[in-house]
C-alpha cells in the first residue's frame, strides 16, 4: 500500500508547482506518445503564456490554473496527447495528459490545426494518495 499524505501535505506539494513555475511561465501542448517525465518533447502544437500567477492556493489536495488565454495561432497540426508546464524561461516544471475529457489538462478540441485556435477549458492537478 503507497504511504497516505495529510490534505495540508499534499496542497503543500501542489503549490509548489506554482511557485517554481513563477511569474508568467508556458503550458506547452504536444502530440505523439508522452516522455518519461521531463524528456524528450515529441511535436509542439501550441505555446501559451500561463497567468502572471499560475493558480490560487490548492484545496482539499487539488491544484486549478487560473483562467489560460487561447493560442490564436497553433504551431503544428495534431492530436494533442500531453502537456509540459515550463517557467518564463522555458525550464522544466511538469508534464501531464492532455485530450477533451479525463486528463489534467482538458481541451475544447484535441484535433489541433496549424494557424488555428486552442482553447484550454481547464487545468487541473490532483496529488497522489488522497
Amino acid at each position: 500500500m503507497a504511504v497516505g499524505y495529510a490534505e495540508t501535505l499534499r496542497n503543500a506539494k501542489l503549490d509548489e508547482i506554482t511557485t517554481a513555475i513563477g511569474a508568467s511561465g508556458f503550458l506547452d501542448i504536444y502530440d505523439g506518445a508522452r516522455p518519461a517525465t521531463g524528456g524528450a518533447i515529441t511535436t509542439l502544437l501550441a505555446h501559451l503564456p500561463l497567468s502572471a500567477t499560475f493558480a490560487p492556493a490548492a484545496t482539499g489536495g487539488t491544484l486549478t490554473a487560473n483562467a489560460i488565454s487561447d493560442d490564436t495561432a497553433a504551431d503544428a497540426s495534431g492530436t494533442a496527447t500531453w502537456f509540459r508546464l515550463t517557467d518564463s524561461g522555458s525550464v522544466f516544471v511538469a508534464d501531464g495528459d492532455a485530450g477533451t475529457a479525463g486528463t489534467e489538462l482538458i481541451l475544447d478540441d484535441d484535433a489541433i490545426v496549424a494557424g488555428g485556435t486552442v482553447t484550454v477549458n481547464s487545468l487541473v492537478v490532483t496529488a497522489g494518495n488522497a
